[in-house]
């Protein structure tokens, strides 16, 4: 009898053990973001997603996402800042940073030193560039050269309709913005393939090598006349668009890909589009502040910058005193003893979401992801958790949570293989001015490439995630 009672008490102890190890994890339970959303917050979703396929269907670049986020703005009652007086609670802001990054703010009642809740995204994306020096003529054709702008697959660009966007400087002053084969009657340009039929001696290239860089180039035209082709060419685009060939020393012109936002899938419960790395981002920092109603206890800023996929340099980057130059202007319309200590505590006691998007979970390529970690397209948004020292410290992590569960908003964790790569946000820049910073995003699939997608549920929820955000005490 003492050593049945013994060994049923070694199974007993062997079941409370054991036991949990097959309970359901909580993260097995979470359920698709699409499982929250009854019929009015669909209607919701869709009339966001509408508003965000326009934008991202005018904003090829960093400055026409400029451009058209100011023009939003101003349409919502924001004015450009020029003078400290300005500033007072309520007011609705532009700060513009040479039309290629800015900030939108409207004042809250408290002083910035008291704190600030800032969103930050970037909204270039990559591209081709063209070089000051592009045309070259071979073979009956002019190509344009170009330079590789951010981390693209080269061969993705092949064979797809591309646009020339951007803008020329001319010596005497004028500007001249300029978007050729947006429309459906304009040209368009290619990257010719080689045809399978004569490819043997390229086949042995590697993934990354299908197309060299310096193989970039998109055919401009070809020589319909017994006069130079290039000489041609540029007196036509005198003649149309009002440059020569040396004004391109002083321009910044960009192929992008001519394809426009569509619905996919037969439940039309994605978006492909080119960009979404990062405008998705963006467009919900800057929308969500466009329709924050009354007066905000602290102070609302949506930051658009440029340069993340080539570093975050430059004076429009992340890396650039943009951000810390409006703080101290919002500052100096607050108070009549400007410090650089004040400008210092508003720094320290502003709140950070550094938003960009993240790569979801592929099934194709399943061995790729982290499959515990990883974030899903349909999840809701992702809290960051990259390790490295890029993770938020776990108060501000914990009140996020908070933020998140309090509004209903479906969440779920982002995170890279061990050892195969990773990525960062403009966040690192951010921190080093003592911010208090928190990467969090949304996962797409086909990252970086010409055709990216997303999940209207994680973009609406995202831009949720955004106006909580602006609102958290």
């Amino acid at each position: 009898m003492i050593m049945m009672k013994f060994w049923l008490g070694i199974v007993a102890l062997v079941v409370v053990i054991v036991s949990p190890l097959h309970a359901q994890s909580v993260w097995a339970t979470k359920k698709s973001a699409w499982t929250t959303m009854d019929d009015a917050k669909r209607a919701q979703m869709e009339d966001y997603a509408t508003a965000y396929k326009q934008y991202i269907r005018v904003a090829r670049t960093e400055l026409s996402s400029t451009a058209e986020i100011i023009r939003l703005a101003k349409a919502k009652g924001f004015a450009l800042f020029t003078e400290p007086k300005q500033i007072i609670p309520g007011a609705k802001l532009i700060f513009n940073n040479r039309d290629r990054a800015l900030i939108l703010a409207v004042i809250g009642t408290k002083p910035l030193w008291d704190g600030s809740r800032l969103i930050a995204a970037h909204h270039d994306t990559p591209r081709l560039d063209l070089k000051a020096r592009p045309a070259m003529e071979k073979d009956g054709l002019i190509l344009l050269k170009t330079n590789i702008y951010g981390g693209i697959k080269k061969y993705q660009w092949a064979n797809l309709p591309l646009m020339l966007t951007g803008r020329i400087d001319l010596k005497g002053g004028q500007r001249i913005d300029i978007t050729v084969g947006d429309d459906e009657n304009e040209p368009v340009f290619v990257i010719p393939d080689a045809a399978p039929h004569v490819d043997s001696p390229l086949r042995e290239r590697k993934y990354t090598s299908v197309l060299e860089g310096e193989e970039m180039m998109p055919v401009a035209g070809s020589v319909t006349t017994q006069a130079s082709g290039i000489a041609a060419l540029f007196q036509q685009i005198q003649s149309q668009y009002g440059f020569g060939e040396e004004d391109l020393v002083s321009a910044e012109l960009s192929f992008v890909p001519a394809l426009q936002p569509r619905d996919a899938g037969l439940d039309k419960s994605m978006i492909a589009a080119y960009g979404h790395d990062d405008k998705l981002c963006s467009f919900a920092a800057a929308y969500s502040v466009m329709n924050i109603t009354g007066m905000p206890v602290n102070t609302a800023l949506a930051y658009m910058t440029d340069n993340e996929e080539t570093g975050s340099v430059n004076n429009t980057g992340a890396q650039s005193s943009f951000l810390r130059d409006t703080y101290s202007a919002i500052i100096e319309g607050q108070t009549s003893t400007f410090t650089e200590n004040t400008v210092r505590k508003a720094l320290r006691n502003a709140i950070v979401i550094s938003a960009d998007v993240n790569d979801g979970v592929n099934p194709i390529f399943p061995s790729l992801s982290e499959s515990s970690n990883a974030a899903k397209l349909g999840y809701g948004v992702a809290i960051k958790s990259y390790g490295r020292s890029f993770n938020a410290n776990s108060e501000l992590t914990a009140r996020i949570r908070t933020l998140l569960d309090d509004a209903a908003i479906p969440w779920q964790t982002a995170s890279y293989r061990n050892e195969t790569g990773g990525g960062g946000t403009i966040g690192v820049f951010i921190s080093k001015e003592n911010m208090e910073v928190i990467d969090m995003g949304i996962p797409i699939l086909s990252m970086h490439s010409v055709y990216e997608m997303c999940s209207k549920v994680d973009l609406w929820y995202f831009y949720k995630t955004c106006v909580a955000f602006y609102g958290m005490n």
